[in-house]
């Protein structure tokens, strides 16, 4: 079987990932509302986005797990994020701006192990690829630019905890049930 091709199995369970995401990632929109309501009283309201950010780059590195495939990482994120879209998330159609941002972060992270290990180095890879990226990008789109020093440097480390809790620890988790119900092939360290 040619790893870099994708097999009908494949493209059924990036159909699923994005379907089941962009369920969560509108959710998530609820959530990221919340927790931003309920920090901006203190002066922390922008912190709600890096707070819940990990939440919505779950996608990418539970395909790339699942697949294991060049390009499966951005595929899962950006089916994702167009679910979100298409179930009405509050950001429209920019979050296949989004999407692609997150895709591209998280599929760069495979590309630093060369897709050839599925451990906890390539969630620490992918973690740290998509703690820049996206933080690059809300740099950008959300006038992170404006903000002083420490309020970046504690949205950066926030964003990372959120990253490695939700698309590190809880990916590793899922796949590794996924993998002892042989629904995945094993993964090699």
């Amino acid at each position: 079987m040619n790893k870099s091709r994708f097999g009908l199995r494949d493209v059924i369970l990036l159909a699923l990932i994005g379907i089941i995401f962009g369920v969560i990632y509108f959710a998530g929109d609820f959530v990221y509302n919340a927790v931003t309501l309920a920090l901006t009283p203190i002066g922390l309201g922008a912190a709600g986005n890096d707070f819940t950010m990990g939440l919505w780059c779950m996608a990418g590195p539970l395909a790339g797990f699942m697949l294991k495939r060049p390009g499966s990482a951005f595929l899962g994120e950006f089916l994702g994020a167009a679910g979100e879209m298409f179930l009405g998330g509050q950001w429209g159609a920019s979050n296949l701006i989004s999407g692609a941002v997150q895709g591209v972060a998280s599929e760069l992270g495979f590309t630093l192990v060369g897709y050839r290990m599925y451990n906890w180095l390539t969630i620490l890879s992918t973690t740290a690829t998509t703690t820049i990226l996206t933080f690059a990008w809300d740099w950008f789109r959300n006038g992170y630019s404006h903000f002083a020093l420490p309020i970046l440097l504690a949205c950066f480390a926030i964003r990372f905890i959120s990253m490695f809790l939700f698309c590190g620890v809880l990916v590793k988790l899922i796949t590794n049930l996924l993998e002892r119900a042989h629904v995945i092939p094993q993964a090699q360290a």
